[in-house]
């Protein structure tokens, strides 16, 4: 059965994140009762949403304005917002695909992506989501995130690949947890605009390939970096 792409809300119909996310819940539902897999396609207005393992001085300590939501998908803190296409695939895993093949199949499609807009990235193993090496514009830095949750067989939550999102709001938190790296996004890399109805078409196409389930040729990794450590919550002792 094709997946069934619907867009949920784009520019000035963007979604409110806990609009979508109930949204979600109510298509994760219907999966799992036996309809057909659903894509949701949208933007949301500007959010922070914080996965279960986040560390508190992951936080922005000024959200300018933006709601910060604690989550129940996996990974750290991300951003949300305007020029953003926000993909929630509500799949069925089948039962010989496991879920790290399924992020490796979502980052996939957000690598083949970039490649029709003439943008060369790759995973970097030890840290989820799409990457750009480090070259003369700036250090190795992520133009799409990932965060998933997966209940009773069927995935949740999803991918976050910034077309022409305004960057600034990067610099108020530490993006997944990870300071020794940057940010980008198709505008930026490109140097003319990016919008987020033009990357709809390629998005799912290369989503329908690789959520097909069938073998595929992945793209060499670029060279692994570790996880930033967490940094303990120490509790004070009295004295």
């Amino acid at each position: 059965m094709p997946l069934d792409f619907r867009i949920a809300g784009l520019g000035d119909d963007a979604v409110d994140y806990l609009a979508a996310w109930d949204l979600q819940r109510e298509v994760h539902a219907s999966v799992v009762d036996g309809a057909g897999d659903t894509v949701l396609l949208l933007e949301h207005p500007p959010v922070f949403t914080a996965g279960k393992r986040t560390d508190p001085h992951e936080r922005p300590v000024d959200p300018g304005g933006a709601p910060v939501i604690d989550v129940d998908r996996g990974g750290k803190i991300t951003f949300h917002g305007p020029g953003q296409l926000v993909g929630y695939p509500i799949v069925r895993l089948p039962d010989h695909v496991k879920v790290v093949d399924y992020v490796r199949r979502i980052e996939e499609a957000l690598i083949a992506v970039c490649a029709d807009f003439g943008v060369t990235t790759a995973r970097v193993p030890g840290r989820s989501g799409v990457w750009l090496r480090a070259d003369e514009r700036g250090p190795e830095r992520k133009i799409a995130a990932i965060g998933l949750r997966v209940s009773r067989g069927v995935t949740m939550h999803g991918f976050a690949l910034n077309c022409d999102v305004d960057l600034g709001w990067y610099d108020r938190f530490v993006p997944c947890g990870i300071a020794d790296a940057g940010v980008t996004s198709l505008t930026t890399e490109l140097g003319h605009d990016v919008p987020v109805a033009e990357v709809l078409p390629s998005v799912e196409k290369h989503l329908t390939e690789l959520l097909a389930w069938r073998a595929y040729d992945a793209t060499p990794d670029y060279e692994p970096r570790p996880e930033p450590p967490r940094i303990p919550l120490v509790t004070p002792t009295a004295v």
